[in-house]
C-alpha cells in the first residue's frame, strides 16, 4: 500500500457531494484534474488526492432548521499521497483540512495513517506501563489531584499544599495550567520544593507520588527549559499543548535530553472541537493526535462533570488513547473536570482501571482539606473495586462518609 493519510470529513453541503468530494481532493493537492493535458496528468498522478468513498448521511430537519438551508449531509474519505507532504503534523494537518477548514459546513473527524507514515512519529516515551512502574501501582486507575488558588501566593503555601495533598494517598499532583512562570514560584524552585516534600513523603510511608510542573514561556525557550527541569529531577512536564500546537509537543517528546514524562493539558482546544459542523472531532484531536505526537497523559472534559462532554466522544478519546498498537504505546486518558468521590464508580465503569482520576476541588473542598478529600478518593476506589456500594464502604471510611454527605454518591454497577 502507498504511504498516505485518509482523512474522513463530515460534510453538510447543499450541492451534490460526490461533486463536492472530489472538488477537495483537487483542491488539497494538484489543483485541477480534467483541463490538464495527458502529459500533464501522468506526471501529476502520484500527487492527486483520491476520494476513497462518500457515504450519504440521511437528511436532519434539525440540521436543516439550525443552518438556515436545506443540505445533503455525508461521510466523505479522502485519500492523501504522503509524496505531497513532509512527515510532520503541521504539513499534515494543513494537506488535510487547512483551507478546507475555512469553506462551509466541514468537519474533521479522523484521520488514518499508513504503517509507513505512521513510524515518523514517537508516540509517548513511558505510557502507561512506564508510568504505573514510576508509582509502583498496577492494579487500579490513578489518582490525580491539582494544586488551585496558588497565583499570588509564595512557596511555603505551595509546598503545604503539595503535603496535604500528598497524605491523602495521591499517585500524582500537577500544577494549574494557569501558573506561569513567577517571581514568587518560579519554575525551578518549584521543581526543588516539590521535591523536597515528596521526598520527605517518601522517606516515611514508602509512597511514590509524582509532580506535574506547568512547562510555559516562549516557544522556542521551551527545550532548554525542559532540560532544566530534568537537571533537576523533575518528575512530568505539564504542557498546554493547544497553545503552542501538536509540533511543539512532538519536538520535547523527541529530544533525548527531556526523558521525562509529557502531560498534555486541553486548554484552548475547544476552540477547535464543540460543534457539530466545523472544527476537529474529540477522538481525533484529544486522542490519536497527541498519542502520536508524544503524550503520556491526556487530559479531556469528563462526561458527567462541571465541563461535561458527550460520552461517546469522551469514550472515543480514551479508545484512541488505549487501543493495541503495535507502533505506539498507550497514553493514560484523564476525564477531568468537577470530579468528586461520589463519581468514582461511573469513572471506572466508563474509563476502566488504565485512567487516571483526576480531581481540583472534589480533594480541596473536603470538610478536612486535601488529605480528607484524597483520602476519600482512596476509599471510593477500593470499594469500587471490591464491588462494594460507596454507601457501604463510607461506614469503614470517615472521608468517604464526609465526602458522601457533601457531594452525594452515584451507584453504578461495575
Amino acid at each position: 500500500m502507498m504511504s498516505q493519510v485518509i482523512a474522513t470529513y463530515l460534510i453538510h453541503d447543499e450541492k451534490d457531494l460526490e461533486k463536492k468530494a472530489e472538488g477537495i481532493a483537487l483542491g488539497l493537492t494538484v489543483g485541477s484534474w480534467t483541463d490538464l493535458p495527458l502529459l500533464e496528468q501522468e506526471q501529476l498522478r502520484k500527487h492527486k488526492g483520491v476520494v476513497v468513498s462518500v457515504t450519504q448521511i440521511e437528511e436532519s430537519e434539525r440540521v436543516n432548521e439550525y443552518l438556515g438551508k436545506r443540505v445533503k449531509r455525508g461521510l466523505v474519505r479522502i485519500a492523501y499521497p504522503s509524496v505531497n507532504f513532509s512527515a510532520d503534523l503541521p504539513a499534515i494537518l494543513t494537506t488535510v483540512f487547512g483551507k478546507l477548514s475555512l469553506d462551509g459546513e466541514v468537519k474533521l473527524i479522523d484521520m488514518t495513517f499508513s504503517d509507513e507514515l505512521k513510524k515518523q512519529f514517537p508516540g509517548p516515551c513511558f505510557g502507561i506501563d512506564g508510568i504505573r512502574e514510576k508509582v509502583g501501582v498496577y492494579d487500579r486507575p490513578l489518582l490525580m489531584s491539582i494544586f488551585k488558588g496558588v497565583i499570588g501566593r509564595d512557596l511555603h503555601y505551595l509546598s503545604e499544599q503539595l503535603k496535604q495533598q500528598a497524605l491523602g494517598g495521591v499517585d500524582l499532583v500537577k500544577d494549574d495550567e494557569i501558573l506561569f512562570e513567577n517571581d514568587l514560584t518560579p519554575f525551578e524552585k518549584r521543581i526543588a520544593a516539590g521535591k523536597t516534600v515528596l521526598n520527605d513523603i517518601y522517606e516515611k510511608t514508602g509512597k511514590k507520588i509524582l509532580y506535574a510542573v506547568n512547562l510555559t514561556g516562549k516557544t522556542f525557550e521551551l527545550k532548554e527549559k525542559a532540560k532544566r527541569a530534568v537537571e533537576l529531577d523533575a518528575d512530568v512536564l505539564l504542557f498546554n499543548v493547544f497553545a503552542y500546537g501538536l509540533d511543539v509537543l512532538q519536538g520535547l517528546r523527541e529530544d533525548e535530553d527531556i526523558s521525562i514524562p509529557i502531560m498534555a493539558h486541553p486548554a484552548i482546544s475547544g476552540a477547535l472541537t464543540p460543534s457539530e459542523f466545523y472544527g476537529i472531532k474529540s477522538p481525533l484531536l484529544l486522542g490519536k493526535l497527541l498519542r502520536l505526537a508524544g503524550a503520556d497523559f491526556a487530559l479531556f472534559p469528563s462526561p458527567y462533570g462541571s465541563v461535561a462532554l458527550d460520552r461517546g466522544e469522551a469514550l472515543g478519546i480514551a479508545a484512541e488513547l488505549t487501543k493495541e498498537d503495535e507502533q505506539l504505546k498507550r497514553a493514560f486518558p484523564v476525564p477531568s473536570a468537577g470530579i468528586h468521590p461520589r463519581l468514582v464508580p461511573l469513572l471506572i465503569r466508563d474509563f476502566g482501571i488504565d485512567s487516571v482520576i483526576n480531581a481540583g476541588g472534589g480533594v480541596h473542598g473536603h470538610p478536612d482539606g486535601a488529605e480528607g478529600g484524597g483520602k476519600a478518593f482512596c476509599a471510593a476506589i477500593d470499594a469500587v473495586l471490591a464491588g462494594r456500594p460507596l454507601q457501604d464502604a463510607a461506614k469503614d471510611s470517615e472521608a468517604l462518609q464526609k465526602a458522601i454527605a457533601l457531594w452525594g454518591a452515584h451507584e453504578v454497577t461495575v
